[in-house]
C-alpha cells in the first residue's frame, strides 16, 4: 500500500461525511501500524491531502479534517460547440505540441464499469500536449472497440482510432465534430472536475512525482440510450487554467 492509496482512501471517507469537519485523523504512528507500511508513508498521504486542503497537520495536535463532503455545482447547459475554437492553447505565448504515446487493445478493467464500459474490449490512446516542448497535460482516451474500429465514410486504410503511435494524425474535415466524423451518436457529454493525486502514468509523462495534486477532468459521452460511447481522463498541474464557455 502506498501514500496515495492511503490518501484517496481518507479522501473518501472525508468525501462520504465518514471524516467529518474538524475530526482529527490518527497519529501517523498509529496508522503505519494498523496499515503495516512504514510511518513516512503515512507523512507522505497526510502532506498529499495537506496540498489539496483536506486536512491540517498541526505540530503537538496532529492532523484534522479541515474540509467537508464532496457537493456539486452545476456550471450550466452548454451550446453546440464553436469548432473554429482550439480546445487547448498556452496561455502565455510558446507552440503548442501533442503527440500519441500509446495505443492499445485490452479487455475493459472492472473500473471502467463506473463509466458504463463493461464485458467488452476497448482502445485506449494516450496523448500528452506539450508547450515549447515541456509536457503541460496527459489525456487518455477509452473507446468501446466497436466504435474505435469504425471507419469515416470514404476513408481506406487503418480506421483513425486504431492508427499505431508515429502515424500521422487523421482529422475530420472542417468544421465537422471527431465523433459525427466516426457516425457516432453523441448525445450529451457529462464531465466532472477534480482535484486529485496524479497517478503513475500521468507523472511519467509530465515528468513530475506520482501522489502530485493535479486537475483530473473526466467526460464521458454517452448516446441517446445513454451508453457510453467514448470516455477521457486528463490530467494537468493544479497551476494550469481550466476555461468553459457558454452559449446564451
Amino acid at each position: 500500500m502506498n501514500a496515495s492509496t492511503i490518501a484517496a482512501e481518507i479522501r473518501e471517507g472525508i468525501s462520504t461525511g465518514r471524516y467529518r469537519h474538524g475530526t482529527r485523523l490518527p497519529a501517523v504512528r498509529k496508522l503505519a501500524e494498523e496499515r503495516s507500511v512504514s510511518q513516512q508513508t503515512v507523512a507522505a498521504a497526510y502532506a498529499q491531502l495537506a496540498a489539496l486542503g483536506m486536512v491540517r497537520t498541526e505540530p503537538g495536535s496532529g492532523t484534522v479534517v479541515t474540509a467537508g463532503p464532496t457537493t456539486e455545482a452545476h456550471l450550466g447547459t452548454f451550446g453546440p460547440p464553436d469548432l473554429s475554437m482550439p480546445i487547448w492553447k498556452p496561455t502565455s505565448g510558446g507552440e503548442a505540441s501533442e503527440a500519441t504515446t500509446l495505443v492499445r487493445q485490452l479487455p475493459a478493467p472492472p473500473h471502467m464499469a463506473a463509466w458504463g464500459i463493461a464485458d467488452t474490449d476497448v482502445v485506449e490512446r494516450t496523448r500528452v500536449r506539450s508547450v515549447d516542448d515541456v509536457p503541460v497535460q496527459h489525456k487518455l482516451t477509452i473507446v468501446p472497440y466497436e466504435l474505435a474500429s469504425r471507419q469515416p465514410e470514404g476513408h481506406e486504410g487503418v480506421p483513425p482510432l486504431l492508427a499505431p503511435v508515429g502515424a500521422t494524425r487523421m482529422s475530420p474535415p472542417a468544421g465537422v465534430r471527431f465523433a459525427d466524423w466516426l457516425g457516432w451518436n453523441v448525445l450529451r457529454t457529462d464531465t466532472t472536475i477534480s482535484a486529485e493525486p496524479m497517478d503513475q502514468a500521468a507523472a511519467a509523462a509530465l515528468g513530475m512525482t506520482e501522489g502530485t495534486p493535479a486537475f483530473r477532468i473526466l467526460s464521458i459521452a454517452r448516446d441517446p440510450q445513454e451508453a457510453t460511447v467514448f470516455v477521457t481522463v486528463s490530467t494537468t498541474p493544479l497551476h494550469h487554467l481550466l476555461t468553459l464557455s457558454m452559449a446564451g
